[in-house]
This record gives structure tokens, sequence and C-alpha cells, in this order.
């Protein structure tokens, strides 16, 4: 399952935002924190601009449509731009998505000192386990949907308060590799419950779901 979400995600100091349909970075918004805590004025155009920059550019894009790697919009591209909208209070800027390949040559040119750091958060499995996450999420309803009286609200709600011990609309969004994995288990094993019939009404899985919740957070 591959909804469109932009994920918060922490780096250092700064705030990256990447899109979970494709893996994209928002290259721009990184630049824009990076220029106000700096103080600098740099700009994509003089990354770009590089010959090192549109070299690697076309590798890449080579490299993606030589193993059929789609992006976004169904291109073979490695930058995908999203123009501003005219506001009452001016153009809002552009956003600009990078290739998380080429994130990591854009974070090196901000800074050299930011390419293990990159490398290391760019190579997580984040993305995935969130992805496997839902699909879980969604055997889970299938086998429940034989019990009467299902609240799938109540459901959605109780997973995460028994893995971030918290509820809140998109809270999946900022969750860590180990908690959306925690998930996906927590999911796989209640789904398993229901179909061995170990768990028969939708009542009894509500109170399973709170006896793992107390089990788990009463201690600490």
């Amino acid at each position: 399952m591959k909804t469109s979400v932009n994920m918060l995600r922490k780096m250092g100091k700064y705030e990256v935002v990447q899109r979970t349909c494709d893996g994209m970075f928002n290259a721009s918004e990184l630049l824009r924190q990076w220029n106000r805590k700096n103080n600098t004025g740099k700009r994509i155009k003089h990354f770009i601009k590089l010959s090192q920059t549109k070299e690697f550019i076309d590798e890449l894009h080579s490299d993606l449509k030589s193993h059929g790697e789609n992006s976004y919009d169904g291109d073979f591209k490695t930058i995908a731009i999203i123009k501003g909208k005219n506001t009452k209070k001016g153009k809002t800027p552009d956003m600009v998505w990078y290739h998380p390949y080429l994130f990591i040559k854009f974070a090196m040119w901000l800074n050299p000192r930011f390419e293990l750091q990159v490398i290391k958060f760019i190579s997580d499995q984040l993305i995935e386990n969130r992805h496997s996450a839902g699909d879980h999420f969604n055997g889970l309803t299938n086998a429940v949907q034989r019990f009467a009286n299902i609240d799938y609200r109540t459901l959605a709600k109780g997973l995460n308060w028994i893995v971030f011990n918290h509820h809140k609309r998109g809270i999946r969004d900022t969750g860590t590799q180990d908690q959306l994995m925690e998930l996906t288990e927590l999911e796989k094993k209640l789904a398993f419950a229901v179909d061995m019939g170990y768990i028969r009404t939708f009542d009894e899985l509500v109170n399973e779901m709170r006896r793992i919740y107390h089990k788990k957070w009463s201690s600490s």
C-alpha cells in the first residue's frame, strides 16, 4: 500500500521532508533551513549548474531507466519541481524534490560533513516499514470483518496507544523504524489470533489490546 504522504524526519539539526510514494526528498526545504541557520544565500540553481551535478544526474537517470524504476509522475526523473502558487501574500516558493541519491550529493554540497549522516539517514528502512505497517493493518481489518459492531477508529487508536503511548492524526508518519516494525508485528499477531479463533468478538479484541497496552506501559 503506497499512499502519498510527506513525512517529516529529523536529520541532525534539520527537519527533512520525504514523500513516501517514491522516497524523494524536499531539497528546497532543506536549503531554506540551511540558509537561515547559517546566514548564507545558497540557491538550488548554483548546485544544478555544476558540471559534476549534471554528470551525476545523467548517470543516475540512465541507471534508473535501465532498471525500470519510475518516479512519482511515471517518468524516469531524478528531480521533480512543484511550482509555487499565487496567493494574496504573493507567490509561494517552488518545491524541488530530489531522488535520494541526488539528495545525498546535494547535502554534501551544502556541507561535506553531512555525508555520513545523510547516507545513514537515507539507507534506513523507515518508509518500507511504514508501507508494511499499512499493509498489515489492512490484513487485520480484513480478519475482523467477521465481527459485529466493528469500530475501525477504535482499532486504529488502540494500535497507536500500544506502540506510541499516544494517539493523534498522522502519528505513524513520524514513527521511528523500531516503532513501525513493532506496529507491523502487532498487527500480524492480532490478525493471526483472530484467524485462528483465539479472539472471537470485537470486544475480545479490544480487551486483548488493553491487556497488551497495560503490560507494556504500566511498568514504564
